[in-house]
């Protein structure tokens, strides 16, 4: 897996033979041994280039290899080797140099970049530090300061990043074997002692310890009881404090404690189910790899509020013509500057060219008749929506599809509404639409397999990860949210406050809790739901209202809120007191206390202490067990789908691993167990009835989430 020639008649070239991106695995290693072992013997070589085939030099090691026992040679002794050899090593690096690729680059003694090439160490996204030296060489390579924040990150570097930092020697836009072969000539007078890092001494700062005190700060307080990045300021310490030999020796033992860890898992985890994602299937056996999208050269947006103006930046920004259409003139002239200004800031963060000829605005839907693709995003009302669908059916081409940002409505009502119902499809961005990377690609019944590979080959080319859910109320993402959120209502009511929950919840992991997220939502987007589905409204007894609704329990608490007009940030108060309306400050506020006190009073609940653990169990438990039934029910096709969709659009902790991960975590049988605890004590909530998917997957010994979809046997999928 590493291909020997000799080239110029004495310099070694040793090319890696693992695509796609020349991974590590240990055939490689083995590789990478035998031709290094042969080049260094060899009287005739007198200097040695490393590459990788197809313009890509190492993306690191090989994950799939983490499960098992290691196989092949280990790589410390191997870069080792390579430092220590007394004729010129030079790493011509081309496309990435990532992880264990940069690791084995820095033990080359020159390094030379193409000028479009990346480089990084992005192992702590997999809950573990880089182990081959990296968080040895690299501070003693570019000082402590600039070596923390890429380690501790993850962050990659451009080629002329890199080359400001110091890591390459060279950026050439010429291609970088080549380079390095002439490079590599050049230096054989040169001595290589000074260009071993492992014997450099690491330039520290003056003020270490406060440096890397502040940095551990920064970390607990944005990484809430994540381990792989504390983990590494450890490492980089030894760097600093320590000689080569001993710093190694501390950077294995902190990897031996993070490699087996719970959160490596997960966070390894998430790396597969991410990719994962984009394959699916629907019941007629068409999928992902052999449906071609349509190529879209065009498309519009209905609606420019908060949604219609992120997803038409997102459209215009990867170089999709976009006509934006409004119904008023003032709103259509808001959302244009608004649209431009976004574009605009984008534009200039990215240090390119503001694509504002891309964009139109109009009034007029007749100006949407030659699109490809149009995205309705106005108001989450079904009879406006289907209004809009009425007339694009009139308007555009026969072939244009029609796609609808609905949150949680019917998408095949609306596709019924319209001449082409196999061109209609769901395309739920989250807010805001330019930042968030979710898209859940909603397919109705009728919608055709090239639709929906569209739709997904449109949301990877606008840089979201996409996933294909069923059609059904609030989808896979909304539709969990409801017992999640109910069990956090349900708890203020049996004794906890707003603030006790999500601190519970922040320190499981969450950036906010349910109660601080609602306030920056907006408490009255979910009043307006309850009341369009007849939770709530002018036939509800304001004072007195009751405590169930439609047949189960119900926690009238968050419409009293709304109902004193505390909407949330944007009024300045909700769940928590603000200091002024759109202020971000969350302060604990005595008149909710009042309120619970008064609430619990009037029907006559006896506050009780109600623990962390159980804040934990009651809301998590109940979110995973409503994703078993989207499972059962077919909505999603495989739990890693409904991970995905939590870890991209709803915050959930990512060393977590996602609510399902999560339960087969914590176990199976503990989280069924906990379930009939809490259904038993309440009954009337549906949500805590454990689902015959979790039952089931029990009676079968609890086999690992990737092995789940084996047990899910459903008579007819959504998908």
């Amino acid at each position: 897996m590493a291909r020997y020639e000799l080239v110029k008649r004495s310099v070694a070239l040793i090319t890696l033979t693992n695509p796609p991106v020349n991974a590590l695995s240990s055939a490689v290693r083995h590789g990478i041994a035998k031709t290094m072992e042969r080049a260094l013997s060899d009287p005739k070589v007198t200097a040695v280039v490393i590459c990788g085939e197809n313009g890509r030099f190492c993306g690191g090691a090989d994950i799939r290899e983490f499960a098992g026992p290691l196989r092949g040679p280990p790589l410390v002794p191997l870069l080792d080797l390579i430092e220590a050899g007394e004729k010129p090593v030079v790493a011509a690096i081309e496309g990435v140099a990532l992880g264990g690729g940069l690791e084995l680059a820095l033990v080359c003694h020159y390094r030379i970049a193409h000028f479009k090439a990346r480089l990084g160490l992005p192992e702590v996204t997999l809950g573990i530090l880089p182990a081959a030296g990296g968080t040895q060489r690299l501070p003693r390579l570019i000082g402590i300061p600039a070596a923390l924040e890429l380690i501790i990150t993850g962050r990659h570097v451009s080629a002329q990043e890199a080359l400001k930092l110091g890591i390459v020697d060279q950026v050439t836009e010429q291609n970088a074997c080549e380079v390095a072969v002439e490079f590599a000539l050049r230096a054989l007078a040169k001595p290589l002692s000074s260009r071993r890092l492992s014997s450099r001494t690491t330039p520290c700062p003056p003020n270490l310890d406060a440096l890397l005190e502040a940095v551990t700060m920064q970390i607990q307080k944005k990484a809430r009881g994540v381990m792989a990045p504390l983990a590494c300021v450890q490492a980089v310490r030894a760097a600093a404090t320590m000689p080569y030999s001993q710093g190694i020796k501390r950077e294995s033992e902190l990897m031996a404690t993070l490699f087996h860890s719970g959160q490596a898992r997960a966070l390894q985890y998430c790396f597969f189910a991410e990719r994962t994602a984009g394959k699916w299937t629907l019941p007629s056996g068409a999928q992902w790899n052999d449906t071609k999208p349509r190529e879209i050269r065009s498309a519009a947006v209905i609606g420019l509020g908060t949604m219609g103006r992120g997803i038409a930046v997102s459209l215009a920004r990867v170089g999709i013509p976009v006509i934006a259409v409004e119904s008023d003139k003032k709103l259509l002239e808001t959302g244009r500057q608004m649209v431009i200004g976004m574009l605009e800031r984008d534009a200039k963060r990215r240090g390119v060219s503001a694509s504002l000829n891309l964009l139109k605005f109009t009034l007029s839907l007749q100006d949407l008749k030659d699109v490809d693709l149009v995205i309705e995003a106005v108001f989450e009302d079904m009879a406006l929506k289907k209004s809009v669908f009425r007339e694009l059916s009139k308007v555009c081409r026969p072939a244009t599809l029609l796609c609808t940002n609905t949150s949680g409505l019917d998408v095949d009502a609306l596709a019924g509404v319209t001449d082409r119902p196999q061109l209609v499809i769901g395309m739920h961005f989250f807010s805001p639409a330019h930042v968030m990377k979710l898209l859940e690609v909603v397919c109705g019944p009728r919608s055709s397999s090239e639709t929906v590979a569209t739709a997904m080959s449109l949301g990877k080319r606008m840089g979201k990860v996409s996933v294909a859910v069923g059609n059904c109320p609030g989808f896979v993402g909304n539709r969990m949210l409801k017992p999640y959120s109910d069990q956090a209502s349900f708890l203020l009511e049996e004794g906890a406050t707003p603030e006790q929950i999500d601190k519970a919840l922040e320190d499981f992991g969450f950036a906010m809790g349910v109660f601080r997220m609602s306030d920056l939502a907006g408490l009255d987007v979910g009043w307006r739901v309850r009341k369009e589905s007849g939770l709530t409204g002018p036939d509800v007894d304001p004072k007195n209202p009751p405590r169930r609704r439609q047949g189960r329990k119900y926690c009238p608490i968050p419409d009293m809120v709304c109902e004193q007009g505390r909407f949330g940030q944007k009024t300045g108060r909700g769940w928590y007191v603000y200091d002024k309306p759109g202020g971000t400050n969350a302060k604990p506020d005595p008149l909710i206390q009042n309120l619970l006190e008064t609430y619990r009073s009037r029907y006559g609940i006896k506050p009780r202490n109600i623990t962390d653990q159980e804040i934990i169990e009651r809301c998590l438990f109940a979110l995973a067990n409503e994703g078993f039934r989207i499972l059962e029910d077919g909505i999603a096709a495989q739990p890693e789908d409904i991970d995905v969709i939590y870890l991209f659009g709803y915050g959930f902790p990512r060393h977590r691993g996602g609510p399902m991960f999560y339960a087969s975590m914590v176990g199976l049988q503990r989280v069924l167990e906990r379930l009939e605890h809490y259904h038993q004590a309440h009954p009337d909530v549906p949500h805590l009835e454990p689902s015959p998917l979790l039952k089931k997957l029990v009676a079968c010994g609890s086999p690992p989430v990737q092995k789940w979809r084996e047990h899910i046997k459903t008579m007819h999928s959504h998908l």
